[in-house]
């Protein structure tokens, strides 16, 4: 395969399902067919692309990445762990995973997938992200890796067994080839291995938000680089000490450690003299779907019925 391809892929696959990475995947490649477009996407039309998607930093490590790989090595992925390990947004398996998938090198991987795989055939216990168990599974990945002309076909086998086969719940043990020398299995632990990740703790956030609308045209700021919804555009936000008794949140934002309740207010009417702040912009109603805002942004205008209505 292609180095830029299996680069693209893997980094929207980082914490993101398939079936909601493949439209993505299909319209950055029709808009960034190599890594010398992305290289020159501005990072604004780069952001509306990628928003939906969530966990933005990748969003902002895929422009950097492809712009260091233009710059320092002619637009061609490095050769070697070690290497891509160093761009912006790499991490071991995922340069493993380059280097492998597109034939041009040998290096085991493990992602999400192949980790419970391992955790469950060899029988290691305790959260695989402990260091202590990931370096566990490191010795088992690259004691198991196989040769050139094999290593393509092993570590995507052994990424759709996970994907498909050896599943968080219910895993297809029938179905499985390395069902007989499995531990988990001989020994009825496919239910408790690996072991999860310890419960955490979900943190409720209260925001205001205020939707300054004129003209069918909605006053937006970028976000600061670090935080919620870190470098899209949102309409102004307020932080909340606590939540308002008078009033029931517009929109509820789910995420795996907070949860956002949204309050959304409108701005004073008449005349509109207020000059716009350098980081802030006006979009038109309705939002295009490739905007760079945030979901929750759109779901809130919804509510409102502020998305498809006169105002």
């Amino acid at each position: 395969g292609n180095p830029y391809n299996v680069w693209l892929s893997e980094i929207m696959l980082q914490q993101t399902q398939v079936k909601a990475v493949i439209p993505y995947y299909q319209r950055f490649l029709s808009r960034f067919p190599d890594v010398f477009a992305l290289a020159a996407a501005d990072e604004t039309t780069l952001m509306g692309l990628w928003a939906g998607l969530g966990y933005y930093a990748r969003a902002r490590n895929l422009l950097a990445c492809a712009r260091l790989v233009v710059e320092q090595h002619g637009g061609m992925f490095p050769d070697s762990v070690e290497a891509l390990s160093a761009l912006p947004g790499i991490g071991r398996s995922t340069a493993g995973a380059v280097l492998s998938l597109s034939g041009r090198g040998v290096a085991p991987i493990l992602d999400g997938n192949v980790r419970r795989v391992f955790a469950r055939c060899f029988g290691v216990a305790g959260y695989t992200g402990l260091p202590k168990v990931q370096t566990q599974l490191w010795a088992l990945a690259e004691a198991h890796v196989p040769g050139a002309c094999d290593v393509m076909a092993y570590n995507q086998g052994l990424m759709d067994l996970g994907a498909t086969v050896c599943t968080r719940s219910k895993p297809r043990c029938g179905d499985c080839p390395v069902q007989r020398g499995c531990i988990a299995h001989r020994d009825g632990l496919t239910a408790v291995l690996p072991t999860p990740k310890p419960p955490a703790v979900r943190r409720t956030e209260h925001y205001l938000v205020t939707l300054d609308v004129v003209s069918r045209r909605l006053r937006v700021q970028v976000r600061p680089e670090r935080g919620i919804w870190a470098g899209l555009w949102m309409a102004p936000m307020q932080r909340l000490d606590a939540a308002p008794l008078d009033a029931a949140p517009a929109v509820v934002h789910e995420l795996t450690h907070r949860r956002y309740c949204l309050y959304a207010q409108c701005a004073p009417s008449g005349p509109h003299v207020a000059a716009l702040m350098p980081t802030e912009r006006w979009l038109p109603l309705p939002l295009a779907d490739d905007a760079p805002v945030p979901a929750a942004l759109h779901r809130l205008l919804a509510v409102l019925g502020l998305d498809d209505q006169p105002v």
